[in-house]
């Protein structure tokens, strides 16, 4: 089955399968997630089968909204699909929008609804090994220098957020 997502063609508004939105670099919806607990943040390791940026590190969930699906109702299915996480209300922090290559000829070019979403110490977590390889929590501002030491280690989009964004998405 197809996944259908939001995507701009020619000015409008249409579903378009995943895959090929990247393939075109179609500008399209997407959801990112910031899972917190006090200063540290939730990052994940995507999964190796993973068609772009397999390996590398992001935070807690990005994704892409279906077709009719309201961001916020994204970010809570896709929290709970790739990391087994639920009853987190996460709370709406921004809009942001980028452009970059994610290897293979692909490209992200997207309009992003940010979340943060605060955890409690006893978070239950089960990532689904089709999305993620690992997770673990991590000080924000020891990931913010560990991103411009081994930038090639981290997903385009979360050095993006970091450098350009974070006072937008971590202010209280």
């Amino acid at each position: 089955m197809k996944t259908m997502i939001p995507a701009w063609v020619g000015g409008t508004l249409t579903p378009v399968e995943k895959l090929e939105v990247h393939r075109r670099g179609l500008p399209h919806k997407a959801v990112s997630v910031f899972v917190m607990r006090g200063t540290q943040t939730l990052i994940q390791r995507r999964a190796l089968s993973k068609y772009h940026t397999p390996g590398l590190w992001a935070n807690a969930c990005c994704t892409h909204p279906e077709w009719d699906e309201a961001p916020q109702d994204c970010a809570v299915r896709r929290l709970d699909q790739e990391l087994g996480i639920t009853g987190l209300k996460p709370v709406h922090r921004g809009h942001v929008a980028y452009r970059t290559e994610v290897g293979g000829g692909l490209i992200e070019d997207e309009r992003v609804d940010i979340y943060t979403a605060e955890a409690g110490p006893d978070l239950a977590l089960a990532p689904n090994p089709d999305e993620v390889v690992e997770a673990i929590w991590i000080d924000l501002a020891d990931l913010t220098s560990e991103v411009f030491r081994r930038p090639e280690r981290f997903t385009p989009w979360l050095r993006i957020y970091l450098a350009d964004h974070a006072s937008e998405i971590f202010a209280h």
